[in-house]
């Protein structure tokens, strides 16, 4: 056989090689229910203001309801959400407030990761929080005292007069799920201000000595009273994410 010869042999064999990798790849892709369309390094880290939405995708409420734990359910917490968002001009956004229920009644336990859309999401600088579901759940997203800010960007260790203002309402686990119906850590599903406890998370990650602390599972509150969050180092916050 001729060089020439040999040499189409070896590129038609590598051409099959790469197509069958390819096709393996995404055959891949589809079983673990991915595409390889987008991948999390090309989400970008920054976006600039003034595209066809507002950047704003994420934040933490500026303010609570004012009731403790007690915040309407969690179609009261999503109006709160709303109401601030539309505030700061980030209302052409459907916003879900990050919070947790367990089962009551017939209605079945909701987990906060399951509510609040796909991702990407950014805070009002348009700073990336974090990629994807799987990356905001995990040590990678980039919740911390910085770029974890209210609707108006402003830092929450600087808001009313909590010392060490950074206790955030979650009622859930540190993936995202949450707690059972004999310890549901959730205020009566967001409905008291009295009986009850919540979990909350530290949107600083912050935790004595040197530790670094969970943003949506740090420990458990007194109570569910406006008075017992505040002792503790809170005022009954929570985080709002963009689900479009």
């Amino acid at each position: 056989m001729k060089i020439s010869q040999w040499n189409r042999v070896i590129t038609n064999l590598w051409t099959v090689l790469c197509t069958s990798l390819a096709l393996i790849a995404c055959d891949q892709g589809e079983s673990n229910g991915t595409t390889n369309s987008i991948t999390t390094a090309e989400i970008p880290e920054f976006l600039e203001m003034g595209g066809a939405k507002s950047v704003t995708s994420f934040f933490i409420t500026s303010v609570g309801v004012g009731e403790g734990g007690k915040l309407g359910g969690l179609a009261g917490a999503d109006a709160h959400c709303q109401a601030l968002a539309v505030a700061e001009y980030a209302g052409d956004h459907t916003w879900r407030a990050y919070l947790s229920t367990v089962a009551s009644d017939a209605q079945p336990a909701v987990n906060a990761r399951d509510r609040i859309g796909e991702g990407p999401w950014y805070n009002a600088e348009g700073l990336l929080i974090a990629a994807n579901i799987s990356e905001l759940h995990s040590g990678d997203n980039r919740i911390d005292k910085f770029k974890a800010a209210t609707e108006s960007l402003n830092p929450v260790n600087g808001l009313g007069d909590t010392p060490n203002m950074h206790d955030i309402l979650t009622g859930s686990q540190l993936d995202g799920t949450a707690y059972s119906e004999n310890d549901a850590r959730n205020c009566n599903n967001w409905t008291s201000n009295d009986e009850g406890n919540a979990q909350v998370g530290h949107h600083d990650r912050m935790a004595p000595g040197d530790d670094i602390s969970s943003w949506n599972s740090a420990h458990v509150t007194r109570g569910c009273s406006q008075a017992d969050l505040e002792t503790a180092g809170g005022a009954g916050l929570f985080y709002c994410f963009a689900i479009d």
